[in-house]
């Protein structure tokens, strides 16, 4: 009997111990994750789920309360509140108001079978300003005969293209070294004043390959450092994360418009938020997700002032 029962009473004097070391764990991998090696695009597919990882810590609770141990159940209070100093600002972050530019963006997948839809749903949202990528022979004319009527200013290049209720003038595609143009800006005659539009689709990221995005992200921070218009606008599908470390390299130009987490890829449960809508001399007034329609993305949609104040966060 006393074989039996004593790897019980040692495995009960462990459990305290060990729920609280994974606690202490998790909550050095969420505070240091950028100290997680980049070697093979590591580093960056941790940081493009960190938010996710904050479940760790329901399991680790509720070992503890079994445990009946409240050293345990406090020290999961550590990575709780860890999280909550990395993503509550965002999720607190609520809406600015109304704003004059409504902007809308998606990649709309090579192989997507709705295009038609997608375009219509676009169209109907009525922003002034749409950013497309994953263009194909297909899909280009599609999208630009559900588009037309609507945004009769459009300017495309390559596999990307920007469809305007405004006027579009010197338009041209932005080299950031890829085998074709993948990237492009255009002048907007908007009634807030002219302002520049980019619409990007950087290099694609995979595990153990994140040197090409790297490359492409770093030549259109690059850009963007040397564009001197006063408005700015970007558009696209940036294979970045908001929480990627590498991110900052734009967030340290233009501010990102967005609300909460805004996930949108993969579009059936998003885990991650690879597109994005960026800008600088204007205020953020409003962001939100919206259907995939067809696309592995969903699209996202901000609305923007023409004139920047307290909320241009």
């Amino acid at each position: 009997m006393v074989q039996t029962t004593e790897p019980r009473r040692v495995a009960r004097r462990r459990a305290p111990i060990v729920l609280a070391a994974l606690a202490v764990l998790v909550a050095a991998l969420l505070a240091g994750h950028r100290l997680v090696p980049q070697a093979r695009g590591v580093g960056t597919v941790l940081d493009s789920f960190l938010p996710w990882f904050g479940l760790l810590i329901l399991p680790i609770a509720a070992g503890a309360l079994i445990a009946r141990s409240r050293i345990a159940l406090a020290t999961t209070l550590v990575p709780a509140l860890v999280w909550s100093a990395l993503f509550v600002p965002d999720l607190a972050w609520g809406s600015g108001g109304d704003g004059d530019l409504r902007v809308v963006s998606q990649n709309l997948g090579a192989g997507n079978r709705e295009v038609p839809s997608a375009a219509n749903a676009l169209a109907g949202t009525g922003a002034d300003l749409i950013g497309v990528q994953e263009l194909t022979g297909t899909s280009r004319e599609l999208v630009a005969e559900a588009l037309q009527p609507s945004h009769p200013y459009a300017e495309r290049a390559g596999t990307v293209g920007l469809w305007s209720r405004y006027p579009l003038a010197g338009a041209e595609p932005v080299d950031l070294g890829m085998p074709w143009p993948r990237a492009m800006r255009a002048r907007v005659r908007a009634p807030q004043g002219d302002l520049t539009v980019y619409v990007v689709h950087l290099a694609s990221i995979r595990l153990g390959a994140a040197e090409r995005r790297d490359r492409s992200l770093a030549r259109l921070a690059e850009v963007l450092r040397a564009d001197t218009a006063d408005r700015v606008v970007v558009l696209g599908d940036l294979n970045t994360a908001s929480t990627d470390r590498e991110f900052d390299s734009l967030t340290g130009i233009l501010h990102e418009a967005k609300s909460g987490f805004g996930f949108t890829w993969p579009a059936g449960f998003p885990l991650t938020r690879p597109d994005h809508i960026l800008y600088r001399g204007l205020a953020f007034g409003d962001g939100s997700v919206l259907a995939a329609n067809g696309s592995d993305h969903r699209a996202i949609q901000a609305v923007l002032r023409g004139t920047t104040g307290s909320s241009s966060k």
